[in-house]
């Protein structure tokens, strides 16, 4: 749907009752209102929707809260998880009276993002691809409290299952670090990840594969076709309603966490970049692995500022539970031709010029999609405008490089805390064109911060175990 009319239309076709209005927090959650259909009409496009956005986090205060929610009639869709007709709607927020975009709003950052990849005249289309890694549990259960705290998660196809009394219990359990890519009965969860896929191709998301990952206990991974940056973003936030709410419908449950299990991998977010001007690729050429002096100058850019990315591509503490060094984690700062053990691959499947582009690997899918890939974007921008060299590619498994070697190589910061430092001193490429405001990554590090400290001053339970009879 392109136009105001066509969705109307496609509302009128299906006996749509209702419209359900979505709009994605500063943190990466899709929120929502509902009204019955009369209420939509051609001009609310144009004028949007009051609502308060006072309860949002860090959005208003409450003596401003008045927003408008501005329905983005390409994103419609028929909500199949709704029992009464329900016409879907993605918005961007804007301000009353004005119109103008709210600054804080991640998917109108993302918006400025585009557009000012447009004002430099570099390219007119940023695409980007990731790659989503989730997991698929039968239970969870958790609390944190003053005089207490623990968390336990469950799958009937997890190893530590080997030995329950399920009646009969029979085997198939997937050992640590082996579930890539076994076939039925040890892949217990083909038919649920393809009932994913099915309802993504109904609601026009184009699939590339599924399969199991490498961790015991329903990790899993569903790929969905490339796209422009705002679209992507769009289909990040439909893709993750869908595999939870499919996951839901069979009595699962699904985490994006990036690091729920201990002692097996974490789920990450690899992100495929390229730039396009015309309908052309800009980073296919005749250097290192094929690409173009602008995709070299790109991923300078994004090593750069890469601490800093952390703090958007990575913002949770959660997240430094999966990039930790010497186990197989995205943690160096390099770039390489195939290599997974570097931070940016250069993919070599084809040698088309169109299939060109980066990948980087450390981003996770806790991320907001809105404001992950615009800071990469930002960062890679700036690396072409000043022309940031990468140095050197780095061909050799940097997880098997001696202690002397590997100390040479940058990595990923450790911890949230020295993400939030390093976006405190390099945030200026953000704010390049408007795109991010330093209000709003005041805002982002405050919140952060918060975060960290709350699980900082928490005695951790396996700190009973180490300490309680010292």
């Amino acid at each position: 749907m392109s136009t105001p009319k066509q969705v109307l239309e496609m509302a009128r076709k299906h006996g749509a009752r209702l419209v359900d209005i979505k709009f994605v927090d500063t943190f990466g959650t899709w929120q929502h209102f509902s009204m019955p259909i009369a209420e939509l009409t051609a001009e609310v496009f144009k004028e949007g929707i009051g609502f308060d956005g006072s309860s949002i986090r860090g959005w208003k205060s409450i003596e401003s809260s008045d927003m408008l929610a501005m329905p983005d009639p390409g994103t419609a869709f028929m909500d199949p998880f709704c029992s009464a007709p329900t016409l879907s709607l993605t918005c961007t927020i804007a301000e009353t009276g004005t119109l103008e975009p709210y600054p804080r709003d991640p998917r109108g950052i993302a918006q400025r993002a585009e557009a000012y990849l447009h004002k430099t005249g570099i390219a007119d289309t940023a695409v980007f691809g990731p790659e989503a890694e989730f997991f698929i549990f039968d239970n969870v259960r958790y609390d944190s409290k003053a005089n207490g705290s623990f968390y336990e998660v469950d799958s009937g196809e997890a190893v530590w299952n080997t030995g329950a009394e399920e009646m009969p219990n029979l085997g198939y359990k997937i050992r640590h670090k082996e579930g890539y890519f076994p076939v039925a009965p040890t892949d217990s969860q083909q038919d649920l990840r393809s009932e994913m896929v099915l309802v993504m191709e109904e609601l026009g998301i184009k699939v590339e594969r599924q399969h199991h990952e490498v961790a015991t206990a329903g990790q899993a991974e569903i790929d969905f076709r490339f796209d422009s940056l705002v679209k992507t973003a769009d289909t990040m936030m439909l893709y993750k309603y869908i595999i939870r709410n499919v996951a839901r419908k069979h009595g699962k449950t699904v985490t994006f966490m990036p690091k729920p299990l201990y002692g097996d991998n974490g789920s990450g977010m690899h992100t495929h970049q390229s730039l396009w001007k015309g309908g052309k690729p800009l980073f296919a050429g005749k250097e290192y692995a094929g690409l173009s002096q602008m995709s070299l100058h790109y991923i300078g850019g994004i090593l750069k500022h890469a601490k800093a990315l952390c703090a958007l591509c990575n913002p949770t503490t959660n997240s430094y539970k999966r990039l930790v060094p010497g186990y197989e984690a995205p943690v160096n700062l390099a770039y390489s031709a195939r290599n997974r053990s570097a931070a940016i691959r250069i993919p070599t499947y084809s040698d088309n010029p169109k299939a060109r582009r980066i990948e980087y690997r450390p981003p996770d899918p806790v991320a907001n999609p809105y404001l992950c890939f615009a800071a990469l974007l930002m960062a890679g921008l700036d690396g072409i405008i000043h022309k940031i060299s990468p140095g050197k590619p780095i061909d050799k498994n940097m997880y098997e490089l001696s202690a002397e070697e590997h100390a040479k190589i940058p990595q990923v910061c450790g911890s949230l805390a020295e993400a939030l430092d390093h976006l405190e001193a390099d945030h200026q490429f953000l704010l390049q064109g408007g795109v991010f405001t330093a209000d709003f990554l005041e805002m982002w590090i405050g919140h952060k911060r918060r975060e960290h400290d709350a699980l900082r001053l928490r005695p951790h339970p396996y700190e009973f175990f180490l300490y309680y009879d010292a």
